[in-house]
């Protein structure tokens, strides 16, 4: 449909992650490999601190809707990008570019705020331990998980909103794998500004107000830690957080690498690595993070593993 000379856009191209020939199938079972271990681990992580009785702890309820939220992310992409690798060209209709873009903004500022709320977590059970059970009432861990699930559906829907309310008039190539803001922003024709302004002001937000709750929780702990007089209280508090900061450390320094660096350093190449990193490994990396740094998580899985087998057997 022609309009003022420009061709209304129905459906985008995206541009997937290599148009090497070779590398397709190589790719291809990489990638389902990695999805199928995030799958496997994160609803099995889901489904083991639901149904094992000692991981019914705050900690535990805060993994399981990590869990929950890297398994959201992960799949609004990975199917899709797993399906380009064998199509001549890989489109994808306006509405469903939209849904995605949802669901996969949704999921992915979810994590940030329930990383903040497990930093929350760890600063009382290790600076407040008598008071802990007190203060992370299972309402309190309620409000803690509704609050970023609430936010970030409100912030999801007026970004999907905005862009996709907005017009695309050509060309319709998305350079990426997914439908993400700052390419799909590049491709409008109507109130391009507003919408480059408002992805700025959501994007600023989230990357300060999330790592701002993580680091005051984390110098809280720290001096905490400092002041025990027991090298074994130390060592044991180190061992609590362990687990919870190397995810944020994985998580923010993709993200810190893939929005902070300059513009004249970026390249679709490095883009593509980098988003590659945050939509499909930190979510399968996350659940065996958990498991091989947590005695209750492999005490767990050991026990639910000799059920099956005697079930079994």
């Amino acid at each position: 449909m022609e309009n003022h000379n420009l061709t209304v856009v129905s459906e985008f191209i995206l541009m997937g992650i290599t148009d090497r020939p070779e590398l397709q199938i190589p790719l291809f079972a990489l990638f389902l490999i990695i999805y199928l271990i995030s799958l496997v681990g994160n609803l099995g992580m889901i489904i083991l601190t639901m149904v094992e009785s000692r991981l019914q702890t705050p900690m535990y309820f805060f993994l399981r809707h990590l869990a929950t939220t890297d398994l959201g992310y992960s799949t609004a992409v990975g199917p899709k990008m797993l399906r380009s690798f064998f199509v001549d060209q890989n489109t994808i209709s306006l509405y469903f570019c939209a849904v995605q873009f949802a669901f996969f903004s949704m999921f992915i500022i979810s994590e940030f705020f329930i990383l903040s709320a497990m930093s929350y977590d760890r600063y009382v059970a290790i600076c407040k331990p008598l008071l802990y059970n007190v203060i992370m009432s299972h309402r309190v861990c309620w409000v803690l998980v509704a609050i970023p699930y609430l936010y970030s559906i409100f912030v999801a829907l007026t970004a999907t909103i905005n862009i996709f309310s907005s017009s695309f008039c050509g060309p319709n190539i998305i350079n990426h794998f997914y439908c993400d803001g700052p390419p799909l922003t590049s491709l409008l024709c109507s109130n391009k500004e507003e919408s480059e302004t408002l992805n700025l002001i959501l994007s600023t937000i989230n990357l300060i107000s999330s790592p701002l709750v993580i680091l005051v929780s984390y110098l809280l702990i720290l001096r905490a830690i400092l002041r025990m007089n027991s090298a074994e209280g130390r060592k044991k508090a180190f061992s609590t957080c362990g687990s919870h900061l190397t995810v944020v450390i994985v998580f923010y320094g993709t993200l810190i690498f893939m929005y902070v660096q300059p513009k004249s350093s970026h390249s679709l190449n490095t883009d593509n690595a980098a988003s590659i990193f945050y939509t499909l490994i930190i979510p399968m990396l996350n659940p065996l993070i958990y498991s091989l740094r947590n005695k209750d998580v492999k005490y767990s899985i050991r026990k639910t593993g000799k059920s099956i087998q005697n079930i079994f057997s």
